[in-house]
Formats: structure tokens, sequence, C-alpha cells
């Protein structure tokens, strides 16, 4: 093979797609199709509360277009992380979810799962032997951490997926898969039809955000991996994969810009070259892929640790504004003096959205305040009883707090929202972001393969 063209029709499934864009797409005549569902970006309330990132009908959907595609094309359909978290209960869903669509549109297909979640019992083992140790900025695991985390999934490389791919004559049509490094499909694709694998690792790095890469920003996107490298191409007419977007994509979600680690190995760029094959398709080249002596993968959980709520108040005075630390920090002491025992036991935050609140005091910008502010408060607390009395206080203060040069007595804020007082339910928070060595990175995940007809 010359070339290997993996179609990713959107970054994140079930975040729609056009329709024309992955009909041009197909045109092209993929040999597989890609697309990632998950991801630990919108936090750790996914793992903790068995949560979705998109509703179940988003994802049927999607489904009724690919399966249905991939199949009239004889492609495999291949959907890793699945429903987010990529947890084993996530992925039987969607298997069903690949059934229903199947005997709807009288298909008959063979679906493959990949199951990530790793039984509590193996980790604490795991531990006891000295085999996990933290990412960066996390704490030690502990034992305590792992019976307080309601389920605890793996990032899975690109082995699994290979696995099933040599299968030939006997592969499965669709592939639903735990949670998954994202570039690990592609990889997959890539060293199974012989290709470099670190071009095959880079290719899947862009891809699997989609035209996220392209100018403007897109859904569909097409890779076309060759002998010494690669092409990204927007199946958006309007849309151009440049290569300064496409380098920059790969430093995306990476503390490096130039080695990026995964499960059993680091993909080094420092000789990459990102040039232009003609003005709306980028050329990628130079990639390099070292394997690791020890084979890692990524454990993630997450643990509920108390309940939420806020109130959303709106700011306008410029003598207000002008001493609004101040503000802020008289309302915190009052209210810590009026509700001692259950401040003690709770968490205060103050959001000031117009005076930095998104990066804080990690930039120079914090003397910089526009002439409307918006304060959200924050409280997190063991009971959401507890953190709506909180909260209801931080307003009610702050409402009618007579700060200096106040002059009109009706009330400091404005509030865009009943209630005012808003419980946001159980607070969720990551307990277990840690590397475990493992001798095997297929028999770590579990593989079911079923027959739909």
């Amino acid at each position: 093979m010359e070339e290997l063209r993996v179609l990713v029709p959107n970054g994140m499934m079930g975040y729609g797609f056009p329709i024309e864009d992955f009909e041009r797409g197909m045109k092209e005549l993929p040999h597989a199709i890609v697309v990632d569902a998950g991801s630990t970006d919108s936090g750790p309330q996914k793992l903790a509360l068995g949560e979705m990132t998109c509703p179940e009908s988003a994802y049927y959907k999607e489904l009724s277009i690919l399966i249905p595609a991939a199949k009239s094309a004889n492609i495999p359909l291949i959907v890793s992380s699945a429903g987010g978290d990529g947890t084993n209960q996530h992925v039987d869903l969607f298997v069903n979810l690949v059934e229903k669509i199947a005997k709807e549109k009288n298909l008959s297909i063979k679906v493959a799962s990949i199951y990530s979640d790793i039984p509590k019992e193996k980790i604490v083992g795991e531990l006891k032997n000295d085999n996990i140790v933290p990412m960066t900025n996390v704490p030690q695991l502990t034992e305590e951490d792992i019976a307080e985390t309601s389920v605890i999934t793996a990032q899975m490389g690109a082995e699994p997926y290979l696995n099933l791919l040599k299968l030939d004559e006997e592969r499965p049509d669709v592939i639903i898969g735990g949670r998954t490094y994202d570039p690990s499909p592609t990889a997959a694709l890539g060293i199974y039809y012989g290709f470099s694998p670190a071009l095959a690792w880079h290719m899947g790095k862009i891809i699997e955000c989609g035209a996220i890469c392209c100018v403007p920003t897109g859904k569909t996107v097409l890779g076309r991996l060759r002998a010494d490298h690669f092409l990204i191409e927007p199946m958006n007419p309007k849309s151009k994969a440049l290569p300064h977007s496409v380098a920059a994509h790969t430093m995306y979600e990476k503390s490096s810009a130039t080695l990026l680690p995964g499960p059993g190995g680091i993909l080094n760029l420092k000789n990459c070259v990102f040039e232009a094959e003609n003005e709306r398709v980028a050329r990628i080249s130079g990639s390099q892929f070292a394997e690791d002596d020890i084979y890692r993968i990524k454990l993630e959980g997450a643990k509920t640790v108390g309940y939420r709520s806020i109130t959303v108040m709106g700011l306008r005075d410029p003598i207000l504004i002008s001493q609004l630390d101040d503000v802020l920090n008289y309302v915190r002491e009052q209210v810590e003096k009026e509700l001692p025992e259950e401040v003690a036991q709770s968490q205060l935050i103050f959001h000031p959205y117009g005076k930095n609140a998104i990066m804080q005091h990690l930039e120079g910008l914090s003397n910089e305040v526009g002439h409307e502010i918006c304060v959200i408060a924050e409280v997190a607390s063991p009971t959401q009883e507890m953190a709506q009395l909180i909260v209801n206080r931080v307003r009610t203060t702050l409402l009618h707090y007579h700060y200096e040069g106040r002059i009109a007595t009706s009330g400091n804020i404005g509030m865009p929202f009943t209630p005012l007082e808003i419980p946001l339910g159980l607070v969720c928070q990551f307990s277990v972001y840690h590397l475990m060595a493992i001798p095997d990175p297929v028999k770590e995940f579990e593989t079911k393969i079923m027959e739909v007809k």
C-alpha cells in the first residue's frame, strides 16, 4: 500500500458534523473511519457519576450515519473512549446502540468491544508492588483513594486495536473501544499496514481532533499516510490545513512541544518538518518514535467530595468595581463570622469575570478592569443545604454592603437567574491520575466479538 487514508468525521463523537463534508471524505475511498468519543477535559464528573459527554441521542444519530457508510465501503469503523470516559458501562451502551442500528437498517455486521476498566484489587496489588507512579503534580496514590473512587479505567495504546485488525478476514466491521490514548486507533492502522509507527502516531495525534487543526477550524478531516510523510486535508473546501496551524495543533494538550509521551513510547518531533503540499493541504515529515523500556498505561478515576452551589451576580457601579478585592474580602470575612462552623467545612471561591477570573494573578493584567463585572460565588460543602446556606449569605451580604463611596441604597448587584442560589449537585474530583506498569498491553484489556444479523 502506497497510501493509507483515514477519515475522521469530527473531533468528538456526538458533537455533529456536516454530512456533505463526510460524504466528500467517503469519495476519497478511506481505508477506515476513526472517531474519538472521549476526554477528561470536561472534568471528573463523567467518571465519578457515570455520565456521558453527549446525550445518547447524539451518539445514536451519528452512528446511524457512520455504520452504514463503513459497511457499504467495506472498511472498519473505530470508535474510541466510548461515552466520554470510556468505562465498561459506556462501551456496552455503545455496543447496544450499534446492535440497534444494525437491526433497524438490516445490516449483518461483526462488532468488537474493548474494555478498559481495571479492577480495584489489581490496582491495590500493583500499588503494593511499587508498579504505580503519579503523573506530574499529582500526589502518591493510596489504598484509601482507590476505595473512594467510583470506577478506575485506563488509557489503552495501539496494541488492542492492532490485535483486532490482524484478524484480517475475520476483522470486525465496528470496533467500540474503552478509554484510549487518542492517537491509538490511527497508529494501529498505520502499523498494521506497514507504515512508520512514528508517522502513524503523529498523524493520529493531529486528526483525532478532526479539522480543528485547519483554518477556519472545522469537523471532518482526511489523513493520508505515506512512506516518509503524511498529509492533512480538511473536507470542507473552504478550509485549509496550513503548516503553522497543523504545527500548533501538534502541541495541543501537551506539556512539551517536541516530546509527546503515550502508552508504550515517546513521539519525538524535534526534527519534524511542516510544509505546504498545496494551498489547502499540509505535509508533515521527520517524526520519530522511541519505545519505552517499561510499558505504562495511565489510570483515571474520580470520586465525589461534596455538593456545590453558586450564585451569579452582575456589578456595574465603578465605585464598587474600583475596590472589588477589598469588598469581596469583606464579604468572605463577614460570612465566616456569621457561619463559622459551616464555612470551616466548606470551600468558598469568587470568580470575578471581567477582572482576571480565568488566569487570576498569573498574568500581568490584574489591574485592567472592565466597566461591568460578573462575580460567580462558588461554594462546595458536605451537604447541598449547607452550600445553599453559605452562598445565600454571600449574595445577601454583597447585595447590601455599604462600601466606601456608595451612593445608591437599593442594592449593589444584579441577579440574572432565579433561583438566586443555584444548586449544582455533587462535586467531583479526580482521585486517580497515575501511571501503572503492565507486562502485556493486549491482555490487560478484555475484548469481545459478537455478530449482529
